[in-house]
Order: structure tokens, then C-alpha cells, then sequence
């Protein structure tokens, strides 16, 4: 009988623990004025032939950054990308291969957004019977937790354009400011900034510098180009700043 003063302690077994990467992979079409997210169909159980992000689980040796970057490499090309950790995804019930038992395994899924533009990335079929750009509005039901991982994503995107320089990530070197400011109408609307008002801010901010050269595009005049002056921009990186 136990003594006085010894409490029962309940010990519950240790979870083990798999771990996966899954890509909420955006590109920016700005030519429709649509932003896309990469979808790919499973090949396995559970969820044989449902659309899913693009995932892994993390190899022996391999951290997860690497996992991350190697599902970015097995489905796209580009030369021009924005990746960053997301979050880590790890309800007990997110995985239909999870057993009931506390002894069971349970996966884990560390997401990572990227984004690129959509006329750069060339998608690679090798090895998948489907892969495809989905509109981000028209995304059907995904595999596992998966749309929860999307719209956390989307979230972040739309966050990370309005205090952080990610779409220079993206745009090619040398830039027009409509060219930028395309790209923020095509993630965040039509309406969220007048374009004279949007241009008077970044030229304010310091780091677009200006070429020198101008390029023509149709009827109107010609448009200045310009290019982010990441050294400009150092001084201000860890200041709350406001793009739009």
C-alpha cells in the first residue's frame, strides 16, 4: 500500500514521431492577375489519387530545410524563388495512418511556403500522373489537413507583402514600379493601394534604385527601371516598416 504522501503519477507512453515537409508553393500570374498554388495527386494510401500539397517525409541525415528544397526541385525549375518555414502542423488525428493506440506512430508535418512567378517556373511531371497550378479561389478538399496548411500559408503571404521586401525575391533584377506593383494587386487585390500613392511609398522608403534605363511597353511613355538595394534596405530590416 503506498505510503503516505506517495501520489500516482500517470505515465502516458512517448509518442514516436515521423516527420514530414509539405510546400504551400505560390506563383504570382500576372499576366491574368491570378494568384496559383501547386497541387499534386497522391500515389499512395491514404488519400490515393486526391489532391495534396507537394510533401516528403525527411530522410535519414537530411534537415528540413533540405527536404523542403528537394520537393521544390523534383517539382519545379525556376530561378527565382521566396521559401520560408511556416509552421509545424501536429494534431493527434491529421494522419489516418496514426493509430489509436498511444503507442502508435504520429506524424508530423513542418510546412514551408515559397513563391515564385508563374512564367518562370516550369513544373516537372516526371513520376506523378497529375500536377497542376490550382487557382488559389478554386482549391478543391485536400488530403489530410492540408487546406488548413494552405490558408495558413496564404495568411503569411499576404503578411510577409506588407512588412517585408519577399517580392524582390521574386521579380526579375531590373524592374518596372508597375511591374511591382502587379505583383501586389495580383496577391492582395485590386483595391488594397492606389498605384500614385503606392509608388510615392516605396520611393520614399530608400532601397529602389533607380538605372537609368527605361523600357517601353506599348502606346505609353517609357518606365524607369529599377533594382533593390539590398544594402539600402540592411539599416532598415529589423525596423517596423509598412510597404503599402
Amino acid at each position: 500500500m503506498p505510503g503516505r504522501g506517495t501520489q500516482k503519477v500517470n505515465k502516458k507512453a512517448l509518442a514516436d514521431f515521423k516527420v514530414g515537409v509539405d510546400n504551400v508553393i505560390f506563383s504570382v500570374d500576372t499576366q491574368q492577375n491570378r494568384l496559383l498554388v501547386l497541387l499534386v495527386m497522391r500515389q499512395d494510401q491514404p488519400f490515393l489519387g486526391q489532391w495534396s500539397l507537394p510533401g516528403t517525409l525527411v530522410r535519414n541525415g537530411e534537415s528540413l530545410e533540405d527536404g523542403a528544397h528537394r520537393i521544390l526541385a523534383e517539382k519545379i525549375r525556376v530561378n527565382n524563388l521566396y521559401l520560408e518555414q511556416l509552421y509545424t502542423f501536429g494534431g493527434p488525428s491529421r494522419d489516418p495512418r496514426e493509430s489509436p493506440s498511444s503507442f502508435g506512430v504520429r506524424y508530423l508535418s513542418v510546412s514551408y511556403f515559397a513563391l515564385v512567378r508563374f512564367e518562370e517556373a516550369e513544373l516537372i511531371a516526371d513520376g506523378v500522373s497529375g500536377i497542376a497550378w490550382y487557382p488559389i479561389k478554386q482549391v478543391p478538399k485536400l488530403a489530410f489537413d492540408h487546406n488548413e496548411i494552405l490558408e495558413y500559408g496564404y495568411r503569411r503571404l499576404r503578411n510577409k507583402l506588407e512588412y517585408s521586401p519577399v517580392a524582390f525575391d521574386v521579380l526579375p533584377e531590373v524592374f518596372t514600379l508597375s511591374d511591382l506593383y502587379q505583383l501586389y494587386t495580383t496577391i492582395l487585390g485590386e483595391n488594397f493601394a492606389d498605384y500614385s500613392n503606392f509608388r510615392a511609398r516605396l520611393l520614399k522608403l530608400g532601397f529602389l534604385s533607380d538605372t537609368g534605363l527605361k523600357v517601353s511597353r506599348g502606346a505609353g511613355r517609357p518606365a524607369s527601371l529599377y533594382r533593390f538595394d539590398a544594402e539600402a534596405f540592411a539599416p532598415l530590416k529589423d525596423k517596423p516598416l509598412v510597404f503599402i
